[in-house]
């Protein structure tokens, strides 16, 4: 048995690797133990999100965003440009470039705070002991004071739609296609669906996406959520809603390639359409499997995330569990925030996380972004509100950018006018949102943002346009 640590992280993810570090910082001895494995089979920090999700998935929006703009944006700025293509496999390899830095710079931070990695698939046993078992399968046990768990997530498999990584896709397939296919089809109009429907869409490939909700983005603010899907549409995104897939058959084409044959119910009764590749996008679960040993005592909820308390603790002495793996959304930076947070309590510090003020984004075009509240979950609560709302088609920064789409809402308590939800739909809200975030978190009013120097001409004077219409005073739009 090696020598005991002070805590173990299984999971290098956004929530297992952040929290190591901090932990590290802390003066804490630390293990984190991980079998991600890259392209080359060795270990790739970084979970998930640095390999097959967050990152990857970014720098292949912002290439095909280039190209798209190029083709059929370029022209009002005076840029033309005589037959532009798109070069596949340069395109995947610049996205593979950037993770391969990416989970490479985790390994050098992982060294410079003295955190040691294990390649393997961890598992927790009696007694905060880890049994790691390598990819050669090879075994060995450590232990520590403290383990955290940070297993992360999974794609859900529709059983009558199963991965084959050929025909039907899950997200980290979706990242690596050879060519642009002619005819995409996606399953579910959520995050990953809309992101990488989008990525291929710019490309050139007909994309159809099913979406057996009857609303589209219900988590969403409605009206930021409308101009979205008419956004959508004019990109050529064909959205269905109401559309629930029920058989999906990969068959021979003519051209002797595979392509996947679905069948689907809407509200005019059963539908049919061929594709491609179909993506499946119809969320995640939490990835326990072989987590726990049986004696453990670590506890499973009715979806298969472990149960925790506020302060992410299994009720286990010792033993805690952050990210995906919990409740809570499953977004990369809560996972971080909490494996922070718990580092802190380990080391006997306070630990902080407010679930009501992280944000959520979809890096979409235009990009969607909101945190706290919606206005649906004012009316249901019975909390008395008020709203304030700007078009970035009023802002001179968006309309220099050819971008001018989308709205900034602000929800304020009718009484305090403290900000109670802020929703955007337009140019870099994933970066404005912080802004609001901010202000929610120190219990700001929409007057304190009404109230600050926004610089000229920029994006964020939508967020203080929008603050000052809460009470009707908007400068540059009707009130």
């Amino acid at each position: 048995m090696s020598d005991k640590f002070d805590v173990i992280f299984i999971g290098a993810g956004p929530a297992g690797y952040v929290g190591a570090i901090r932990a590290a910082q802390l003066g804490l001895k630390v293990a984190c133990v991980d079998a991600f494995a890259g392209k080359d089979g060795k270990q790739a920090l970084g979970g998930t999100c640095l390999n097959v999700g967050c990152i990857p998935s970014k720098a292949l929006l912002d290439s095909s965003r280039q190209f798209h703009n190029l083709v059929h944006s370029f022209d009002v700025h005076g840029i033309s440009a005589d037959n532009p293509r798109i070069d596949v496999p340069t395109f995947i390899g610049r996205k593979d470039k950037i993770v391969k830095q990416f989970t490479g710079g985790v390994a050098a931070l992982f060294k410079a705070n003295k955190v040691t990695p294990f390649f393997g698939k961890g598992k927790l046993l009696k007694g905060n002991q880890v049994e790691i078992t390598s990819p050669d399968g090879a075994k060995q046990v450590i232990s520590a004071t403290n383990v955290v768990l940070a297993s992360g997530s999974v794609p859900i498999e529709l059983p009558f739609a199963k991965f084959d990584g050929k025909a039907i896709l899950d997200n980290a397939s979706a990242l690596d296609l050879a060519e642009v296919p002619k005819r995409l089809g996606v399953i579910g109009a959520g995050v990953i669906g809309l992101e990488l429907g989008s990525v291929w869409r710019r490309l050139g490939s007909e994309v159809t996406i099913l979406e057996a909700l009857p609303d589209f983005l219900g988590a969403a603010d409605p009206d930021i959520a409308k101009v979205a899907q008419r956004e959508f549409k004019k990109l050529g995104l064909e959205i269905k809603l109401g559309a629930k897939l029920g058989k999906a058959d990969v068959k021979v084409g003519p051209d002797k390639s595979s392509v996947v044959h679905l069948t689907y119910a809407d509200k005019d009764g059963e539908q049919s359409l061929v594709v491609d590749k179909l993506l499946v996008a119809v969320g995640r679960r939490a990835y326990t499997d072989g987590l726990l040993a049986a004696d453990t005592g670590v506890k499973l909820d009715e979806r298969g995330r472990i149960v925790v308390d506020e302060h992410c603790h299994t009720g286990v002495d010792g033993v805690w569990a952050i990210g995906d793996a919990v409740r809570g959304p499953m977004l990369a930076h809560k996972g971080s925030e909490e494996g922070v947070a718990v580092a802190e309590w380990i080391a006997g510090k306070a630990g902080h996380v407010n679930f009501d003020t992280i944000p959520w984004v979809i890096y979409t075009e235009p990009e969607i972004a909101w945190a706290g509240k919606t206005e649906k979950e004012l009316k249901d609560a019975g909390i008395p509100y008020k709203v304030g709302s700007f078009p970035f088609a009023a802002i001179g920064r968006a309309v220099a950018m050819n971008e001018a789409v989308g709205q900034v809402k602000m929800l304020a308590h009718a009484e305090t006018d403290r900000i109670l939800g802020v929703h955007m739909v337009g140019p870099g809200v994933s970066e404005l949102i912080a802004e609001c975030v901010v202000a929610m978190e120190f219990k700001g009013s929409s007057e304190d943002l009404a109230r600050i120097v926004h610089a000229h001409p920029t994006l964020s004077e939508a967020v203080h346009e929008a603050a000052l219409s809460v009470d009707k005073r908007a400068i540059h739009k009707g009130n």
